[in-house]
């Protein structure tokens, strides 16, 4: 195996697609020595991150094919985060959604990197955390596709600014999807195939329904609900506009910083955890050692520290 070379930030920036692969594959050959990377470029956030979410067959990709071409056409960067469903033969991503993505492989402003679910929960991958906040520093949008969700599967409100979350008509997802957690997480609420017709505007009502049923959100933002077909360029663009107004929001309320606080707060726990399992947190709890805030400060650089503490601490 190579040696794994720890770029800079600059270099990341200036590389193209090849640094940044070669990037993402370090994290995967050697997650710990890309901490002081991750650290940098955690600090310098750049991109709008958008989730989008849904059971499988709504037409997620082709939905970003869409979005893709769209952000490209007024000359914006795109990181895009493709989970998909694992080989079991290989672990490695089984569907490829970069061959479902209409993309110039010579545009080095789109970058696709399909990540293999595995056997973790909640429509992410072991390492899209680390992935996202690469990109977040690179691009200017970064769009992340869940493997597909199920009515506990929430966890892309953990590495998303925006949250999209996808049903299509006839299908009963708007009700059936909307029954627990995951109907607390969604920033906009999105009918596909919206060239069905009634069908759909029948999908979007049960959506407006079982939304309006959701636990009360602990942020001042309306849930905006849209029916969409990918095909039609204006809806298309209707997203576009919704999203850029989301995170406008976002950053004018302060609710951006809010929420990425929070996020790096959970990666900081989980990382620790992971590391260290039940008695690294109950460690970490007892002596009041987790940060409430993490003001300036990067989890990377933490996970670093308080994991060398914990080393040192459980081994006595």
């Amino acid at each position: 195996m190579k040696e794994c070379v720890i770029p800079d930030l600059t270099t990341l920036q200036d590389g193209g697609k090849l640094a940044f692969s070669r990037a993402l594959s370090g994290l995967e050959q050697s997650y710990e020595t890309m901490l002081p990377l991750l650290s940098e470029c955690y600090g310098q956030p750049r991109a709008q991150v958008i989730g989008v979410t849904g059971p499988p067959g709504v037409g997620k990709s082709t939905l970003l094919s869409e979005m893709i071409t769209r952000y490209r056409q007024t000359n914006r960067t795109v990181g895009v985060i493709a989970i998909d469903p694992s080989s079991k033969q290989s672990g490695g991503a089984f569907l490829g959604d970069r061959v479902r993505f209409s993309t110039d492989p010579d545009d080095q402003g789109v970058f696709v990197r399909s990540m293999a679910a595995r056997q973790r929960l909640g429509g992410l991958s072991d390492h899209t955390v680390a992935a996202m906040v690469l990109m977040r520093a690179v691009f200017d949008i970064v769009l992340i596709e869940t493997v597909g969700v199920g009515q506990s599967e929430t966890d892309v409100s953990s590495v998303a600014d925006t949250i999209v979350f996808c049903v299509q008509p006839g299908s009963g997802d708007s009700l059936q999807f909307m029954k627990a957690g995951i109907a607390e997480i969604p920033d906009i609420a999105l009918v596909t195939k919206a060239d069905l017709g009634k069908v759909a505007e029948r999908a979007k009502a049960d959506l407006r329904g079982a939304l309006s049923l959701a636990v009360k959100r602990k942020d001042q933002w309306d849930v905006k609900i849209l029916s969409l077909s990918s095909t039609n360029a204006d809806d298309v663009q209707a997203l576009l506009f919704l999203l850029d107004e989301h995170y406008k929001w976002m950053t004018e309320t302060g609710e951006l910083s809010i929420r990425r606080k929070k996020q790096a707060q959970e990666w900081l726990f989980e990382g620790l955890r992971d590391n260290f399992g039940i008695k690294g947190i109950e460690f970490i709890q007892k002596n009041d050692l987790l940060p409430e805030q993490l003001d300036g400060v990067s989890p990377f650089d933490l996970l670093g520290v308080m994991g060398t503490k914990l080393d040192f601490a459980l081994s006595v």
